[in-house]
């Protein structure tokens, strides 16, 4: 691996079947192959959780490259064009599971580093690696946790490239420069069950919860702004009944999930969805799962390096956004470091016959690398 170009390295690991929380040793073949770059390697493991911290000299500024070695599972294998966990180039497509998320953008990451370091051997600052293998999983014993570590000893990231998939056509046509925040609700309104041919004597959950939960998918929670989009509310599943036809339901169980601006806050958000339901009258309970607070880089050294660097690789300006889901960017933005997210076309992330066009994990790498020169040279 340690002379391989991008595509061999994607494909090393695209060939481990590192289903989250597993790393079936891709951090240990990334580890070797910094290592000889003068990198010092720290393996940080929490529960059935892998992770790695790997630094190039001590002196700030801290330019981090941040990813996961982690994929989703790949379903039904009789599915796929090519077996999902076998790097398999068709076309000018490299197929297999994680080629796109995120395992091409590691193999770019690490081949634009020895080019930088073959070059610029006495750069500025340091260079580091965060990955974790519990980015697609619980997320609760990888980078959060690491992230908790370098706190405790005061290491800072002053700037972070997460190489998740943010291209929309071609590569480094939009990059993440933040993301909305999340937070989820599991709501139990409690009713009381009976037969459905004597309803007065029961009390159906269903019926008396249907206006708060109309008032609450109607309701305005706030404009957004110029960098997000007004803060959403959708419910994902709701639960009730045993099953028979003549039965009223005890409970109704909803789950729903706000993906929210800079403009209100989990706090916020809480107490108006309390408010609504106090109002209606509700016997409910309600646990709160706080996935992330929204966060922006909108000006800075990074935000201005990465402009730059695609501009002068592809040939065209970037757009900035902060569409989609979250990332392990949430759990770094806090610490005060400048966070984008820059990766392959996210077409094909987690679906059947993932893949990725080879010519764009060799231009990430000149985009990486060109970041790089513009931050440490």
């Amino acid at each position: 691996m340690i002379n391989d170009n991008v595509i061999d390295i994607a494909k090393n690991l695209i060939n481990r079947r590192s289903v989250t929380p597993e790393d079936e040793g891709c951090q240990e073949a990334m580890k070797a192959f910094l290592a000889t770059l003068g990198f010092e390697n720290e393996t940080m493991v929490f529960e059935d959780t892998t992770n790695l911290w790997s630094r190039r000299n001590q002196q700030g500024p801290v330019l981090c490259f941040a990813g996961h070695t982690d994929v989703v599972p790949s379903g039904p294998e009789s599915a796929w064009k090519t077996p999902p966990f076998t790097a398999t180039e068709v076309g000018e497509y490299l197929h297999g599971r994680g080629a796109a998320d995120m395992k091409g953008s590691l193999a770019a990451m690490l081949v634009a580093t020895r080019e930088f370091v073959r070059d610029y051997p006495h750069h500025k600052g340091s260079i580091a690696y965060l990955i974790t293998s519990d980015e697609e999983g619980p997320f609760i014993n990888g980078t959060t946790r690491v992230i908790d570590t370098l706190e405790a000893r005061n290491e800072k990231i002053d700037w972070c490239i997460v190489g998740e998939p943010s291209s929309t056509n071609d590569v480094g046509d939009i990059v993440k420069n933040g993301r909305r925040g999340s937070l989820t609700g599991d709501l139990t309104v409690k009713g009381i069950q009976g037969h459905v041919a004597y309803p007065h004597l029961a009390k159906n959950p269903v019926h008396i919860a249907t206006d708060a939960l109309s008032e609450l998918a109607s309701a305005h929670w706030d404009n957004g702004n110029d960098f997000f989009p007004p803060t959403s509310f959708q419910i994902s599943n709701i639960h009730a009944g045993t099953g028979a036809g003549n039965v009223i339901p005890g409970e109704l169980k909803v789950c729903f999930n706000f993906r929210f601006s800079t403009e209100v806050t989990n706090d916020i958000l809480i107490a108006r969805v309390t408010e609504i339901l106090d109002k209606h009258k509700l016997d409910y309970n309600i646990d709160w799962t706080f996935n992330g607070q929204p966060f922006l880089t909108d000006t800075g050294a990074l935000l201005e390096a990465t402009q730059h660097a695609i501009a002068s690789v592809c040939k065209r300006p970037t757009t900035l956004s902060t569409a989609g889901g979250t990332s392990d960017g949430r759990f770094i933005a806090p610490t005060g470091a400048q966070v984008i997210e820059l990766g392959p076309v996210n077409a094909t992330i987690h679906k059947i016959d993932e893949c990725v066009k080879m010519a764009d994990l060799e231009t990430l790498a000149d985009i990486y690398y060109a970041i790089m020169v513009r931050l440490l040279a």
